[in-house]
């Protein structure tokens, strides 16, 4: 496989960003599987702390797909929660409607049927990946393992769950102490809007401090509609069980998944 490593100019953020790119090698795929058009692919979002490179640096990711024919997009939205800003920042435009075209322009061969495109996230990026999800018609999978699905919706701050400042949060997604504009960022706000015809995955662990809250976001996520396939285990918020999650995550998707021990 290939392995890219972008910079573009956004207009959207008004800044120079980086993208990886994980893109399959031809004479590692199987010849039926061969194609020089509307090659699948799965967008990465990751946590908060992390960037661009935190998929490839921390699983084994280039192994797991060293025979699928996939393509994998690896983008950065710093701490913005894959959200436009109450700062100014427009995070969510730049990676949910900027990022495709520029890829495009790149990979011309990258699908634009929302059949083979899919979408997936840790932790923040599980929010983003739900949130990008049912805020677009683009995908029709989204993943998520140790999201940060309940954000506003078990009736707790986010400062106390996760961290970080009452400013940092208000930077993000506004007044906290206004429920009608809090409510725009509700994964459920945008499940009520949505067309209900994604398929989503969600894991975490029994000794993750989201347990709770994923156990809360799925209950109201399917309440309204959502077809959530969710599993449990034991695990932390670590990246140890994140990488098991992701063969997982392969296996799920509707792509021809080759793991090397099934190659003869």
């Amino acid at each position: 496989m290939a392995f890219f490593k972008i910079e573009y100019n956004s207009k959207a953020l008004g800044m120079e960003r980086q993208v990886n790119v994980i893109y399959p090698d031809a004479t590692e795929i199987s010849a039926d599987e061969v194609t020089d058009t509307d090659i699948p692919v799965l967008y990465l979002l990751h946590g908060m702390g992390g960037n661009e490179n935190s998929w490839q640096k921390r699983t084994n990711i280039e192994r797991l797909l060293r025979h699928t024919n996939l393509i994998v997009v690896m983008p950065s939205t710093d701490l913005a929660w894959y959200t436009d800003t109450a700062s100014g920042l427009n995070y969510y435009t730049a990676i949910a409607e900027e990022l495709p075209q520029v890829l495009h322009r790149f990979f011309p061969n990258m699908t634009q049927n929302r059949e083979k495109t899919f979408i997936a996230g840790l932790s923040m990026g599980g929010y983003g990946a739900y949130k990008i999800a049912l805020s677009t018609d683009r995908f029709s999978h989204a993943a998520s393992f140790s999201g940060a699905l309940a954000i506003g919706l078990d009736g707790k701050n986010p400062a106390d769950i996760v961290g970080e400042s009452q400013a940092y949060w208000q930077g993000v997604f506004g007044d906290l102490g206004n429920s009608r504009a809090l409510k725009e960022h509700y994964l459920t706000t945008l499940a009520e809007r949505s067309d209900k015809k994604t398929k989503f995955y969600a894991w975490c662990g029994y000794e993750d401090f989201l347990y709770e809250a994923n156990e809360v976001a799925v209950e109201k996520l399917r309440a309204v509609g959502l077809d959530i396939d969710y599993h449990n285990d034991h695990g932390k918020h670590e990246w140890y069980y994140w990488n098991q999650q992701l063969d997982k995550l392969l296996e799920w998707l509707p792509i021809h998944y080759v793991k090397e021990e099934r190659l003869s």
